[in-house]
């Protein structure tokens, strides 16, 4: 069986790719160090998968740690790269601790990868590369503008070290760059999902707490924006279509030795927040306490893809609905509601 390092790989796409890549024969290791997910996660993996997946508590800015990763679990057939950090309003707060950590974990890894003579590397990127763009849908070519974000800064310095490496023709290096949208959802038995430590900084898990009544009410950030109600328009992804171009991406990698390229991960539609609450009070049957607050730093007014390079690549595309996916995470809230407090 093939081994995959999946760094990030107890964190919300990071173990729902695992469950993908176990259904598709690989055997995948994970590195995390929760600073942002939480061990029972390996838990939920356990009782989706019946296999206890190798796991080490170990931050990907340290050196050390990883090649101690790299030689006891060695030879590995690829890496997929989720540990970052990924919230757009605190990466405008704490945007040292974003530089540092999303630029510097890839770094580290890159040298223990060559090191260890490991060529092929799925990237999670981000459609913030994009920055606010000034044509809809993005396509893969669409150029970049500021990034709005220290956290879209990150993925653009990320994106451009990786093709800087590819181009150098180095070891035979590959990497894809998937540049998600908006994931949300969970898998569907409820037994993973999105589990953010601390006061939710995505839409979804913020409006499931809401909805059970751990968060007093949702904040939408502002009301007028120039979209068809006055808030920010999402491409909403659900993330076992997301984790599925992760299994596709990887198979890539390895038919197309040294290639390095990008691809967008979204629906190729379009939905403002106002939208995304009423499908959720739809789904859940029940009305959320909401109110308008002010714009926050960093958000960009409207974006969502093109995946037409994704389909002629990889024969991806997604096949669930905005439904399915708030119905999911609404299922897995209820059921980690019901569940002991974590500590």
């Amino acid at each position: 069986m093939k081994k995959i390092l999946v760094t990030g790989g107890a964190g919300f796409i990071g173990t729902h790719t695992c469950v993908k890549l176990h259904e598709s024969g690989y055997l995948p290791v994970i590195v995390d160090n929760l600073s942002n997910s939480h061990k029972s996660a390996l838990d939920g993996l356990y009782e989706i998968c019946g296999v206890r997946f190798p796991f080490y508590d170990i931050d990907c800015t340290d050196e050390h740690g990883l090649r101690s990763v790299f030689e006891a679990e060695g030879p590995l057939e690829g890496v997929i790269h989720f540990a970052a950090f990924k919230a757009v309003g605190e990466s405008v707060r704490k945007p040292l601790e974003y530089y540092s950590n999303n630029v510097g974990s890839l770094i580290t890894l890159l040298k223990v990868m060559k090191e260890f003579k490991v060529a092929n590397l799925v990237f999670s990127s981000s459609c913030t590369v994009y920055g606010q763009p000034d044509e809809l849908p993005v396509t893969e070519d669409t150029p970049w503008q500021v990034a709005n974000s220290p956290y879209g800064f990150t993925k653009q310095v990320c994106e451009q070290m990786l093709t800087d490496i590819g181009n150098s023709g180095e070891s035979n290096f590959a990497a894809i760059l998937l540049r998600y949208f908006n994931p949300i959802g969970a898998h569907h038995s409820g037994l993973i999902g999105e589990l953010p430590l601390g006061k939710p900084e995505n839409l979804v898990p913020y409006i499931t707490q809401t909805a059970v009544g751990q968060m007093e009410e949702l904040v939408v950030f502002g009301s007028d924006y120039a979209t068809a109600d006055g808030t920010c328009v999402r491409d909403y992804i659900h993330v076992m279509d997301l984790a599925n171009a992760h299994v596709l991406a990887l198979k890539w990698l390895i038919d197309h030795p040294g290639k390095t390229d990008c691809l967008n991960l979204g629906t190729g539609k379009g939905y403002t927040v106002l939208q995304v609450i009423k499908a959720f009070e739809a789904v859940s049957g029940s009305k959320l306490n909401y109110k308008i607050g002010p714009r926050r730093a960093g958000d960009v007014v409207s974006v969502y893809a093109s995946a037409d390079k994704a389909l002629k690549e990889l024969h991806w595309r997604t096949e669930m609905s905005l439904e399915d996916a708030l119905r999911d995470a609404w299922n897995w809230q209820l059921k980690l509601s019901k569940k002991p407090k974590h500590e």
